[in-house]
């Protein structure tokens, strides 16, 4: 039932208003949960004026991922200044701002909702992860980057992805400690390629030049050096120094 007087709208600002309606609920809510009838009603309009603009619930469940999609996407920019631990916790937590505003949405584009198996669906996921990985290339400053380092940064934006969905099922870890972890992560995934890979090492090490003391990096660094013993082991080859027999 609608409240209120309808004004009039031309086609393309009722299109844009349909797809703010129904992103809200399915903001919300799981889309599958979502009827016609609620977005027309949220929107102040008829049904039937609802399939007017759109063919059906699919459509419009499309065009509202493309609208969160584009906008998920947009939380990746971040300008190229200052040091890079700084500037990777910022696209954090603009993308948990994201998650937390539009949990079911966020969850719905990255697991299909009820648009499983639509190829339109499937491409809007895969600009998301591909806008995000161009994004951190930039900040690495390469362009044809290292097989390994590409690597990484796709697993990472995996990770990114993976620790999100995890995180709205119950919340139960501080947002902020997932944000300043993932950032952690992304070092500590560059660093042990960079012991294997030399032209990784080469982007790490002219990147991290310019991280300070107070860093994020800087921080990681510290939690990983209370993790070594103050004592050294023993010797594990012995007064002989030779190695022990397998028993």
């Amino acid at each position: 039932m609608t409240t209120g007087v309808r004004r009039r709208m031309g086609v393309e600002e009722r299109r844009q208003q349909l797809i703010g309606v129904a992103l809200d609920l399915f903001s919300a809510r799981s889309p599958d949960e979502v009827s016609i009838d609620e977005i027309a009603s949220a929107a102040g309009i008829s049904r039937p004026l609802v399939y007017h603009y759109f063919p059906g619930k699919q459509s419009l469940y499309e065009a509202a991922l493309r609208r969160a999609a584009d906008d998920l996407a947009g939380r990746f920019v971040e300008p190229q200044e200052g040091p890079l631990g700084a500037r990777l916790l910022r696209v954090m937590r603009r993308f948990f701002d994201f998650v937390d505003e539009h949990g079911p949405g966020f969850f719905a584009l990255m697991r299909g909702g009820p648009a499983v198996g639509s190829s339109r669906t499937t491409a809007m996921i895969d600009e998301v992860r591909q806008a995000a990985y161009d994004q951190i290339l930039a900040h690495l400053r390469v362009t044809e980057p290292p097989v390994r380092l590409a690597l990484v940064v796709r697993s990472w934006v995996s990770l990114a992805e993976t620790t999100a969905l995890l995180w709205l099922d119950g919340r139960r870890i501080p947002r902020a400690e997932l944000e300043l972890k993932l950032v952690h992560d992304f070092a500590a995934l560059c660093a042990v390629s960079a012991a294997y890979d030399a032209e990784t090492a080469a982007v790490i090490t002219g990147v991290l030049q310019d991280e300070p003391v107070d860093g994020p990096f800087a921080d990681l660094l510290g939690r990983l050096m209370a993790l070594v013993p103050a004592d050294p082991p023993a010797d594990p080859q012995g007064a002989t120094g030779q190695v022990p027999a397998p028993r």
